[in-house]
């Protein structure tokens, strides 16, 4: 059988549909992966027949092939094993095949089955606003990120057997709002800079400005939230 999953690969801020291709036959045991996959992306086999087996799920009589379209947009990361999962469960048929083209997945799976959060995922979903896709499932630890996102409705998982129930309609998983709101920061709470990722520069400035009582003046083009 086979069946296609969604998800999204990023070159810079803008994000690409990939669409998660998987054969599966019997045979022996065979798990290849084609579609121009980087290291981090070809090891997710190992995460996602150890995550399956968890679900009862085994490999071992099957010969699983998984395309990665398009074939010329090189992928990287652990972002696309949430997707690959899915879509193996669904050409095994344990799980529903249609509508997943429709659906972004975005998660990197533990060797347990837990779905664990990516970078990206902000971007990702704006992209999936942009092309109309209606739905996403994202890892828990992306859920703030996510609510921010207007035009897709996101839901949240923390394991992949949820994921599975989701879609075998057994459970609903949550929205992104209700767990960002539940993990919002109370008021008055403190903020550090170690929170902060990426703009050393800036940082910087703003540690000195701080530590000398300094004034600081930030200047930016229209709509990066200063002057």
């Amino acid at each position: 059988m086979q069946a296609t999953a969604l998800t999204f690969s990023l070159l810079g801020l803008d994000a690409h549909p990939i669409r998660v291709e998987v054969d599966s036959g019997r045979g022996p045991s065979f798990f290849q992966m084609v579609g121009l996959a980087e290291a981090s992306v070809r090891e997710s086999r190992v995460r996602v027949r150890a995550a399956l087996q968890q679900l009862g799920v085994e490999l071992d009589e099957y010969v699983i092939t998984v395309n990665l379209a398009p074939a010329d947009l090189k992928k990287s990361g652990g972002a696309y094993d949430l997707a690959i999962a899915i879509a193996a469960l669904a050409a095994l048929g344990k799980v529903p095949s249609e509508g997943l083209d429709r659906i972004g997945l975005l998660g990197e799976l533990s060797l347990s089955g837990a779905v664990r959060p990516v970078r990206g995922v902000l971007p990702a979903l704006r992209g999936a606003a942009e092309q109309g896709i209606p739905r996403a499932i994202v890892p828990q630890g992306n859920a703030r990120e996510a609510a921010s996102v207007a035009g897709v409705d996101v839901f949240i998982a923390e394991h992949l057997s949820h994921v599975v129930a989701h879609l075998r309609g057994s459970r609903s998983l949550p929205g992104a709002g209700s767990i960002a709101t539940a993990a919002a920061e109370p008021s008055g709470a403190s903020v550090d800079l170690a929170e902060v990722r990426g703009q050393h520069g800036a940082r910087r400035a703003l540690e000195i400005a701080a530590a000398g009582g300094h004034n600081l003046i930030m200047m930016g083009p229209p709509g990066s939230g200063h002057p």
